[in-house]
């Protein structure tokens, strides 16, 4: 039973830890936009890896060196 002196005020400690670690967070903005990443992810296009066959070539990759091949 006397733990119960303990318990009660180290519970109400963290439930206000937790109260100010949300509002803080709101106030940062960390919950301003919670679709923007879900669809830039989508959207990312910069570095086509798939060739479209039309006699282009695709940007060199990071591990390629930049080295293009040789047109004929």
């Amino acid at each position: 039973m006397s733990i119960l002196y303990l318990l009660i005020p180290l519970a109400m400690l963290f439930a206000l830890v937790v109260c100010v670690v949300l509002f803080w967070a709101i106030r940062s903005g960390q919950y301003d936009d919670l679709q923007g990443p879900a669809h830039r992810i989508l959207m990312d296009d910069d570095d086509p890896r798939i060739p479209t066959g039309s006699g282009e070539e695709a940007p060199p990759d990071s591990t390629g060196g930049g080295r293009k091949k040789s047109q004929r």
